[in-house]
């Protein structure tokens, strides 16, 4: 019933209720209740706490809050930041808002107090229901065991029916809308119903909620059911002999357990096996397990062959199979004497490099053979993808290892010889860089542990015998060339190349072609014009092309006119081959003016340059043909920058160079021209052309030229050599600081050949100026 009436400060809740007895805190940021608050605490700290019908109300009229709330004393005030504070307050009795009689700066209203008539009950009904409480409080406590000790402990205690009710209200679970209409019920007779309907509903619910997930619970075991069934099943099938993944599975166990392999290997095998076996084998994602096993067990873990010891044996197989090639089968005699002394050593990582067709892929098969070695040859040109080398990773569709692991696979040992062809060739893209990969491959002190991605489990790599092949070394990066012992592979003499065809290409194609030695005779002399007339390369490929065409002509000689014997010589081998291809332009027949022979090297070897130079009146023109690259023509204009310099030293007036023009030409126009080799040949060309003194017919140079007149270095010479002494030149100019690489030229590339060592264009005149 209502007492007696009096103004309050009113402070609007959103989503809470607070009841008397309850102590809460909670947060205010509306200015409106902010002030509402601070007026409370500037009089007797008691505000009224009423319960908003809409949360989302931001300014509450009388309409938009419940009428009945309850008053609070404020105990404590703390300001956060954001201009909020936080507020401690204890709910003391139940009110209703009779009428807001200010609404600026915050709601003042009209309060009635409600006091709770406790004479209206009589002691039996209050134990009643104080006992009716507690018989509910204990079912609800065992149905819903979330409830915590001291709250059933407190409730225990209270022996006042209104202040129970309260307290079950305050520390139970209990929705806005019960806790509400608890609040407004103005007699103990009311809300004893109230709660008693609340609990009863509440008790319902956490029932009904058992029951469905004891249903859920019976569902799940269901499904356990039928796995079980299924495993029988499988048993079943295996018993009639229409066997699943669980055969595969045991076979892999077996396969695993006789695998030469490390603890390590074989627990990972083993723990795929037993994810194979929980996995249906029809699924894809059986197939992706399946082939992960299979390819770790094809891996050749711990299995080794036994290299041959035998040094003179190897020896005589790297001979009979390759003429030349003397560093090569050095470097690999070493390596072989070094593993019989150490039982193990390191494999060295070689990289063969020269022109096409000088038997680069070839010699690796041969060492293979030499060393009793498992062969396996992985081509690099033009890959690009990264995962080409280290592997898919195994979350992608169609994973596979890189050629690495395949060719390890394919090889059966962990320490084959691998031919790594075309190193030089590898490229880049979005996908990775393919150069870098490698550098783990070949690096001695990584490869112990390699990591490809599919396979995952490091991979010893350090027993495998590397051999890498390139054309040149420009297009290989740095770091990678830093990995690698280089070993160049030079062209091939016109001596080397007649015994290579002798010994080698023509007994081949012989037999490649359904013929034998006693039907078909090449004489030497035919050998040695084919190699001169009808093929102009470093090596040997192109050559064994014309051989193998000789040996298909004859066939069908032999075949259609029934002939015993088809002979080869140098009078009919226009015959078989046609017209001679390509000629070597001999030394000229006599002393010319103004016209030099320099040397030059290209991808097929070495080729000798003839460079003229005409001088005519004009106006101190200097002009450059015969399509030159910028390294030619800066080498020009140092010459001629030279020849200006010491004018006065050959007797040349000081206005010759303004009152003549100079024409440098190089014949062939249609062929570019690069390089650092031809200075000196066109510096001595040009004071030929302006001192009128011949230059010896018989003498060929290179070299660079300084502004100073200093001879530098240069590199292929021994192709130059080969192609001055192709071109029956007596003479050859070379740098004074190349004198070392002489020593590394057969002696039967010198022979006949007269070599001046120069370090300065005087003494390159000296020489050459007849």
């Amino acid at each position: 019933m209502s007492d007696y009436s009096r103004k309050v400060p009113i402070v609007a809740l959103r989503g809470m209720a607070v009841l008397p007895g309850m102590q809460i805190h909670f947060d205010v940021n509306r200015q409106m209740s902010i002030e509402a608050i601070e007026n409370a605490m500037e009089n007797d700290q008691l505000v009224l706490l009423l319960t908003q019908r809409d949360p989302d109300t931001e300014e509450p009229g009388q309409e938009d809050l419940f009428s009945v709330g309850t008053i609070a004393l404020v105990k404590q005030i703390i300001k956060l930041p954001g201009n909020v504070i936080r507020v401690l307050v204890t709910g003391t009795d139940r009110a209703r808002l009779d009428s807001i009689v200010e609404e600026e700066p915050f709601l003042m209203g009209e309060v009635a107090m409600i006091e709770e008539n406790k004479e209206e009950l009589g002691e039996s009904e209050k134990k009643a229901m104080l006992r009716g409480l507690k018989d509910i409080l204990e079912v609800y406590f065992t149905e819903n065991p979330k409830i915590g000790k001291e709250v059933i402990k407190t409730l225990g205690k209270l022996e006042e029916v209104g202040e129970l009710i309260d307290q079950i209200a305050i520390n139970l679970p209990i929705s806005l809308e019960d806790k509400q209409t608890l609040l407004e019920a103005e007699d103990t007779y009311t809300r004893y119903e109230k709660i008693m309907v609340i609990l009863t509903e509440e008790i319902d619910i956490i029932r009904i909620r058992k029951d469905l997930q004891l249903k859920v619970k019976e569902k799940v075991d269901k499904n356990q059911k039928e796995y079980i069934l299924r495993e029988q099943l499988k048993l079943i099938r295996e018993e009639l002999g229409e066997a699943g993944s669980g055969a595969d599975a045991d076979s892999y166990l077996t396969a695993a357990e006789e695998l030469e392999a490390s603890k390590e290997v074989k627990d990972k095998i083993i723990k795929e096996v037993e994810r194979f076996k929980n996995v249906s084998g029809n699924s894809s994602e059986g197939a992706v397990i399946r082939g992960y096993i299979e390819t770790l067990l094809a891996l050749p873990w711990d299995k080794v062959s036994e290299d041959k010891k035998d040094i003179a044996q190897a020896e005589n197989i790297l001979e009979k199979e390759h003429y030349g090639l003397e560093k090569v089968k050095e470097r690999i005699l070493e390596f072989l004497a070094v593993r019989v002394l150490t039982k193990k050593g390191e494999s060295p990582i070689l990289c063969l490099v020269g022109p096409p067709g000088t038997g680069k892929t070839s010699i690796a098969h041969s060492v293979a053979k030499a060393l009793n070695k498992e062969y396996v040859r992985i081509s690099l040109g033009g890959v690009r993808d990264e995962a080409e080398i280290r592997g898919h990773r195994r979350t992608y569709v169609g994973a596979m290892p890189g050629r690495i692991i395949t060719g390890l696979k394919n090889a059966g040992v962990k320490n084959p010889l691998m031919l790594l062809d075309e190193i030089d060739k590898v490229s880049s893209d979005y996908k990775g860089d393919t150069s870098a990969a490698l550098l783990e491959v070949l690096d001695s002190e990584q490869n112990k542990k390699f990591v490809d991605h599919y396979v995952e489990i490091p991979v010893d790599l350090s027993e495998v015998l590397f051999i890498a092949t390139a054309n040149s070394l420009q297009g290989v990066p740095r770091p990678l060339l830093d990995r690698m012992e280089i070993i160049e592979v030079s062209s091939y003499t016109g001596n080397e190349k007649f015994h290579i065809a002798k010994k080698h290409l023509m007994p081949k194609q012989i037999l490649r072609n359904g013929l034998t030695t006693k039907q078909l005779a090449v004489s030497d002399k035919a050998l040695a014009k084919i190699i001169a007339g009808y093929t102009k390369e470093a090596g040997v490929r192109n050559l064994e092309r014309k051989l193998g065409a000789i040996c298909r002509k004859a066939a069908k000689e032999i075949v259609s006119s029934q002939a015993a014997k088809v002979r080869v010589n140098e009078k009919n081998l226009e015959k078989f081959l046609g017209k001679e291809r390509y000629s070597f332009q001999p030394a000229n027949e006599k002393d010319e003016v103004g016209i030099v022979r320099g040397l030059a090297w290209t991808s097929v070897g070495g080729d000798t340059l003839q460079i003229e130079v005409n001088v005519m009146p004009g106006k101190g023109k200097f002009e450059l043909t015969g399509q030159l690259g910028d390294v030619m023509k800066e080498s020009a204009k140092a010459g001629i920058s030279y020849i200006r310099s010491v004018s006065r030293d050959y007797g040349i007036a000081d206005d010759y160079f303004e009152k003549n023009d100079i024409h440098v030409h190089i014949p062939e126009g249609a062929v570019p021209k690069d390089g650092p080799s031809a200075g000196i040949t066109m510096a001595t060309a040009m004071l030929s052309a302006i001192t009128k003194k011949a230059v010896r017919a018989d003498t060929a140079m290179t070299g660079e030229i300084t502004l100073r007149g200093r001879v530098l270095p240069i590199g292929g010479l021994k192709e130059k050599i080969l192609a001055a002494k192709t071109a029956y030149m007596k003479q050859v100019l070379v740098p004074l600081q190349n004198k070392k690489d002489i020593e590394e030229i057969p002696a039967e590339i010198l022979e006949g050949i007269e070599l001046k060592y120069v370090d300065s264009m005087a003494e390159v005149l000296k020489y050459a100026l007849a």
